[in-house]
């Protein structure tokens, strides 16, 4: 066992992590479940084990704001929040990306309201999802930690330029405790180089950031942003080579799990991932040609390897936590048709909108809908059918 591993809250390991690249900015206000993740790194911060500005201020709104000036200025910088918090800065999300600020968030995924709820599920994500950030999704304290150091990474490579979210669902993984092994500080300082801004005020060389864009260059400053975001692939991909190589621990933007002869797979996201895989194997050990798919990567979307994992599939079950209110379904399964509508010989496509505000959705729940998958076998699914799984009468 390595000496590096320890058995601690996963909020906590994901402040440490924080405060380990060396962050030089904190803006910080507290909503639940995110909360014991800026309250550990104002201890750290007030101990004077991390030289940074921790700015406690009066909204996430005002959050929001603060990275963004303080990214603009070159230093690096870290916030987090949920649910109501990040509607509330939802105004100030969508400016970082287009002034391409690198800033790392983590999003510590909670309901919506309302009604008022402070459990898990991924309503808050998918209401940004196309805010222009860099997306990727935890499913364990481990991978939470890591990908901490993937964000500052990747958003803040002069290629990149981008702020990035880590997803990690609330209370499920933030308030759990698991081991994590932690990186030396030479490992960090062998993967995270030191933040050199492309873009940056100073009074040196005053330039303007953010300003009034008219009808004429509108529609070009936004394929810009899009094309940006698009092209942060390759470094993606390149971050989790190399953190691999450091780590062992090697991430991708699409993971399977016993998916290479699978006639059925699961595609999840998120911390419900590692309950499916145990369906897997019970579905797996009574003779079913099932398999699970895990997507990490949320944005930049990764076609070609969604793509390339599902052209043997006959049916895949795409579990969403969220609803797309008055369209298909789920946001999820509708990304994942919109991707296959072209192939030839696409896989029928079931969707489940289960886990909602926390709802526990257990083993022989996933067994349910990989039988009720199997009874529409050869049967034509339309874009617009799915199942809110779970539904008292």
């Amino acid at each position: 066992m390595s000496k590096n591993r320890k058995g601690i809250e996963v909020s906590i390991g994901a402040a440490d992590a924080v405060a380990m690249a060396d962050v030089d900015v904190i803006a910080a206000y507290p909503i639940t479940p995110q909360t014991h993740i800026v309250e550990h790194l104002s201890e750290v911060v007030a101990r004077g084990d991390l030289d940074a500005e921790y700015i406690p201020v009066e909204s996430e709104h005002s959050a929001m704001s603060v990275c963004c000036g303080a990214s603009a200025v070159g230093a690096r910088t870290f916030t987090c929040t949920s649910s109501q918090g990040l509607a509330l800065m939802n105004e100030i999300v969508f400016i970082a990306p287009c002034m391409r600020l690198p800033i790392v968030m983590i999003l510590a995924n909670r309901s919506l309201s309302g009604p008022l709820s402070i459990w898990n599920d991924h309503s808050d994500v998918m209401s940004i999802r196309d805010c222009g950030w860099i997306q990727v999704f935890t499913e364990n304290g481990q991978e939470a930690f890591d990908h901490v150091f993937f964000a500052f990474r990747v958003g803040e490579s002069p290629d990149v330029s981008l702020p990035v979210i880590v997803n990690m669902d609330g209370f499920i993984l933030t308030h759990v405790i698991e081991a994590i092994e932690y990186w030396t500080p030479e490992m960090v300082r062998q993967y995270l180089p030191e933040f050199k801004p492309v873009n940056r005020l100073h009074p040196d060389k005053p330039v303007t950031m953010g300003a009034f864009g008219m009808p004429n260059i509108f529609t070009e400053a936004k394929m810009a942003q899009n094309e940006a975001l698009l092209d942060s692939k390759e470094e993606i991909l390149k971050a989790w080579k190399e953190m691999g190589d450091i780590t062992g621990r090697y991430y991708k933007p699409v993971e399977t799990y016993h998916a290479e002869d699978a006639e059925t797979v699961f595609l999840t996201m998120g911390s419900l991932s590692e309950t499916v895989s145990i369906v897997v194997d019970q579905l797996r050990a009574r003779g079913e040609k099932v398999g699970q798919i895990r997507l990490r990567l949320w944005r930049p979307f990764p076609f070609e390897e969604l793509r390339n994992e599902v052209k043997h599939v006959k049916s895949i079950i795409v579990l969403d936590r969220a609803i797309s209110y008055g369209g298909p379904g789920g946001p999820v399964a509708g990304e994942i048709r919109a991707a296959l509508y072209s192939e030839k010989n696409k896989p029928l496509v079931t969707n489940f909108v289960a886990g909602l505000a926390g709802r526990d959705v257990t083993v022989n729940n996933y067994i349910d809908m990989y039988e009720k998958t199997q009874k529409l076998a050869g049967s034509r699914v339309r874009q617009e059918d799915y199942t809110i799984y779970g539904v008292r009468e």
